[in-house]
């Protein structure tokens, strides 16, 4: 159990003072509130034990408690300018830096990436800022404010995976929603609604249980607008749907894999995380909670993916196997109607093995 400490208010107060005009004074005066324009507020003061280095440190409280205040101790957040003639993915270093900064707050629909920072939603807005702010040192303020609580966990776990990953150190973020702290693990968190602060990641992130389900073919129109290379489905594949905490997140469709050297053997064919729960790592897990079904069932089950992030966590992963055309350039352009294949693209390809 870790240990809270009272964190204290200056003995200093900060003051603001207006002109009471007749229609301010009429305001209040029915409120029996009297004033003469000058208001007082005590801000809290940083503790002095506070860890000098840390991964991440939150900042928790309601609206008015003195939040940005605090987090001014640390820093100054800027907001990102975009130049909004050009796509989002071209204000990064580069290719590679684009990639793992924007998978790093959890936007990972590809087709988002071309598209300028003005037509995106508020939620990828958020996101695309948060890719360019993640640094050493970083302060974030009304972090995930703007955006659906479900956007707000998806891109917090994926930021302090981030964080941990690159060991990116100091940053702090103040916000107003607790729902956020068991998906960013902090190290240290101070709570200005109990006048409270504590060290040590005592929150965790909780258990994340999927539950997937066959599904008619109909349901792709919900999730083909999302896919990054097509629209495209055949009529004759196996669907499945992924379901967690009562919303749909995920959909995985599978068709047999004709052979002329095995028998009973199927291959994956479209698998798409709605954007909303991108950054919580459901693909890899939808992906193989479906290929485990179908071993268990005495078939055998392939996957092919140009998506190098995906293909990357298979090619370090035990429950696959690359097959001999992992690696390879990929040359077909079946099928994928939203652009024509590189054909000087890696393709990852791999069997499941499973646990």
């Amino acid at each position: 159990m870790n240990e809270w400490n009272r964190i204290y208010t200056s003995a200093k107060p900060m003051t603001s003072t207006v002109e009471m005009d007749n229609l301010t004074s009429n305001l209040v005066r029915p409120f029996d509130y009297s004033t003469d324009g000058t208001e007082s507020f005590y801000p809290f003061v940083l503790p002095a034990e506070l860890p000098k280095d840390f991964g991440i440190g939150v900042i928790v409280g309601a609206s008015g408690t003195g939040k940005s205040t605090l987090l001014s101790e640390f820093g100054k957040y800027i907001k990102p300018q975009w130049d909004y003639s050009s796509s989002i993915a071209s204000h990064f270093n580069d290719a590679e830096d684009a990639s793992e900064r924007l998978a790093a707050a959890g936007l990972m629909s590809i087709p988002e990436w071309v598209k300028p920072y003005r037509v995106l939603s508020n939620g990828q807005q958020f996101r695309a800022d948060l890719a360019r702010s993640i640094n050493n040192y970083a302060v974030l303020d009304e972090f995930t404010s703007v955006v659906d609580r479900n956007v707000a966990m998806a891109a917090s776990t994926a930021m302090a995976r981030y964080i941990r990953k690159n060991d990116i150190r100091n940053v702090v973020v103040a916000t107003c929603h607790r729902d956020v702290l068991e998906y960013l693990e902090p190290d240290w968190v101070i709570d200005l609604d109990k006048g409270l602060w504590t060290t040590g990641r005592w929150v965790q992130r909780p258990e994340m249980a999927l539950s997937i389900h066959p599904a008619h073919y109909s349901i792709w129109s919900y999730f083909s607008k999302y896919h990054y290379l097509t629209e495209n489905l055949n009529r004759a594949s196996h669907n499945y749907v992924a379901i967690w905490n009562d919303q749909l997140v995920g959909f995985n469709s599978v068709i047999t894999a004709p052979s002329g050297t095995y028998k009973n053997a199927y291959r994956g064919h479209r698998l798409v995380v709605h954007p909303d729960y991108q950054g919580f790592g459901f693909g890899p897990k939808i992906s193989e909670g479906v290929a485990q079904h179908y071993i268990d069932n005495g078939k055998r089950y392939f996957a092919k993916t140009s998506h190098p992030r995906l293909g990357g966590y298979r090619d370090s992963s035990p429950l696959w196997k690359p097959t001999s055309k992992n690696h390879m350039k990929r040359r077909d352009s079946e099928g994928h109607d939203r652009w024509k294949i590189n054909p000087d693209r890696w393709s990852f390809s791999h069997e499941y093995i499973g646990v």
